[in-house]
């Protein structure tokens, strides 16, 4: 479909893209949300927990929402998403991935930007324990491109999947990795890499042969961290590879279900690859909208609802 006009316009302070994204990801908070964990065995012996919350009425309608990288299900953008949600009929189904709800994971693999077969064990849980007539997918920045990819791949998307919304979706992930490396991104950049790297020293204990601490000295940058431990956990040559193999640009052309995407122009942690304009207007299924303003996962709106928040609802009760 053509590229979707936008009318976002916020306050001047969050016209700022670093001020939107830090105020959403740093300064915000939403109240109200109940959520009951599930944790879900996987096939090979590990485990990620689900943290459910409820709509206001009896419905058939999910919402599974994915985060994004060293996210959880209890993040701002989360809760304010299952917020919306479930006032207005529509249960959700908040996934935190593995080594993401609070307590290591078992494997020394964990999640990554493509781990599609972890959401489909997600998909088939629900299908087969719940009964849901309509499901959509909402994720954020790594979770957006993670659902995107699973979308377009040659997997069997099971009728109940209705509709998906990506927000700030990195869909070219060398573009992003790029952008995270450059000057203007310095202090994001130093705040996923320290998360990332308390979690490795966890998985350094806990599996010394595959890794030691003179690789972990070695991590200066995030591309470091991907070459030293996701590529080689995940089973990628090193991080251009896992890049290249997990991007989802790669694989919209072959997206079916209605899926939009809203990536903001002044987001800085995507580049010119990450705005997908010629795949989508040949995609009948794909609506791209790219918003002047918003930042990185940012999207202010009044009564503390973001802008996101409120166009995912719609686009999901327009389908």
């Amino acid at each position: 479909m053509p590229q979707v006009t936008s009318d976002y316009t916020p306050p001047f302070l969050f016209k700022n893209g670093h001020f939107a994204t830090i105020y959403s990801g740093i300064i915000r908070s939403v109240n109200g949300v109940v959520q009951k964990r599930e944790r879900l065995t996987l096939s090979d012996g590990d485990f990620l927990d689900m943290d459910w919350s409820d709509s206001q009425t009896p419905t058939q309608k999910l919402v599974v929402l994915l985060h994004g990288l060293e996210g959880d299900a209890q993040r701002p953008y989360i809760t304010g998403s299952a917020k919306i949600l479930n006032q207005n009929g529509y249960d959700a189904c908040a996934v935190n991935y593995r080594g993401c709800s609070g307590e290591p994971n078992k494997m020394y693999r964990s999640y990554h930007s493509g781990a599609t077969e972890d959401l489909i064990e997600v998909l088939d849980h629900i299908l087969n324990t719940r009964n849901y007539s309509e499901i959509y997918l909402k994720g954020f920045s790594l979770g957006g491109n993670l659902l995107l990819k699973y979308l377009g791949e040659e997997n069997n998307i099971p009728k109940e999947l209705k509709g998906a919304v990506a927000v700030s979706v990195p869909c070219n992930l060398y573009d992003s990795c790029q952008q995270l490396l450059s000057p203007k991104n310095m202090l994001y950049a130093i705040r996923f890499k320290g998360n990332l790297l308390g979690k490795l020293r966890q998985k350094q204990q806990m599996f010394p042969e595959k890794i030691s601490e003179a690789d972990i000295k070695k991590i200066k940058t995030l591309k470091d961290f991907d070459d030293i431990y996701t590529s080689k956990a995940h089973h990628f040559k090193d991080a251009l590879d896992y890049y290249h193999k997990c991007s989802s640009l790669q694989f919209l052309s072959n997206i079916k279900v209605p899926s939009l995407i809203i990536n903001a122009k002044n987001d800085s942690f995507l580049g010119p690859e990450c705005y997908p304009i010629k795949e989508t207007t040949n995609n009948h299924s794909l609506y791209l909208e790219t918003p002047t303003y918003g930042g990185h996962v940012g999207f202010w709106g009044k009564k503390n609802i973001t802008y996101t928040e409120k166009r995912a609802l719609d686009f999901f009760n327009s389908l």
